[in-house]
């Protein structure tokens, strides 16, 4: 897989824009968080469920050499290369990769949304 032609980061919407010829498609950052290439996430043969990262932001993106990109998000996690391969993957699956992680997020339990941290009481 060749890389996009181009590759635009919208920081209000939290999106990845990436265009291949005259197809384009965007990407949340929180599905690019979710579903990272990264041991860390993937696991070794045993995925680890993201949970939490309805609001994660994407800081910079870097080139990998010819075959893809590094995705820093403000959560610190910046491991894993998003290679043009699997780029184009998330794109082209989106939503059926989605579908399945919120079925997993159900079958756990778990939620999109950060635990609060701290406790807030009135005065």
């Amino acid at each position: 897989m060749q890389a996009p032609g181009a590759i635009r980061l919208h920081t209000q919407s939290q999106e990845l824009e990436l265009a291949w010829g005259e197809q384009s498609y965007r990407l949340s950052s929180e599905l690019l968080r979710v579903l990272s290439p990264s041991a860390e996430v993937r696991g070794h043969g045993r995925p680890v469920l993201q949970t939490g990262k309805r609001f994660v932001a994407i800081r910079n993106l870097a080139p990998a050499g010819n075959y893809g990109i590094k995705i820093h998000f403000d959560d610190g996690h910046d491991t894993g290369i998003y290679t043009w391969d699997y780029l184009h993957q998330l794109c082209t699956q989106k939503d059926a990769l989605w579908a399945d992680y919120l079925q997993q997020l159900e079958a756990a339990g778990a939620r999109r949304e950060p635990e609060l941290i701290g406790s807030w009481r009135p005065e």
